[in-house]
């Protein structure tokens, strides 16, 4: 094998690979990993990145040459995970009891649709961008904005809270 005019080994081109792999998952990891626990809840979204990284893995000659391989492993992560909606997490799951978290919130958040709720947590809980989290979601940033401010509007309903303006 040939790399920028170097002859390699085929152990020194799969340590390469491997190198390479490893340091796409560092920076890919983490921003999937929220994304999918964000949509399908804390255990199935772990699993689904998961498998949407043993996927990576399998097909990385073709994921690595992607534009948006995280926006692909997040579809992949969501067609591994089954079923589509994830059971409400619990407060005592989700925060440990955390006196600074609304008891009734992980059931609210449960009434949002699946974008809404990405679209809440992943802007408000994680603190991304608009164009962060379009990214991920495979949409626009406007249409992020548009999810988090319905999904924030069912929100303050839900826990009957008004927004002080």
């Amino acid at each position: 094998m040939v790399i920028k005019g170097v002859s390699l080994t085929a152990d020194r081109a799969e340590q390469l690979t491997e190198a390479q792999f490893t340091e796409f998952v560092e920076q890919a990891e983490p921003k999937l990993r929220i994304a999918l626990m964000a949509a399908y809840g804390p255990e199935r979204g772990r699993d689904a990145t998961a498998e949407a990284l043993a996927y990576a893995w399998e097909h990385w000659a073709r994921i690595k040459s992607m534009e948006h391989p995280i926006r692909y492993l997040y579809r992949v992560g969501q067609s591994k995970s089954r079923p589509r909606k994830p059971p409400p997490p619990t407060p005592a799951s989700v925060h440990r009891n955390d006196p600074w978290i609304e008891p009734k919130l992980p059931a609210a958040l449960d009434q949002l649709s699946r974008k809404q709720r990405m679209a809440v947590v992943l802007v408000h809980a994680f603190e991304w961008t608009f164009v962060e989290a379009a990214e991920v979601m495979g949409v626009r940033p406007d249409t992020v904005r548009t999810h988090q401010e319905r999904g924030l509007a069912k929100l303050r309903n839900a826990l009957e809270v008004t927004e002080n303006v």
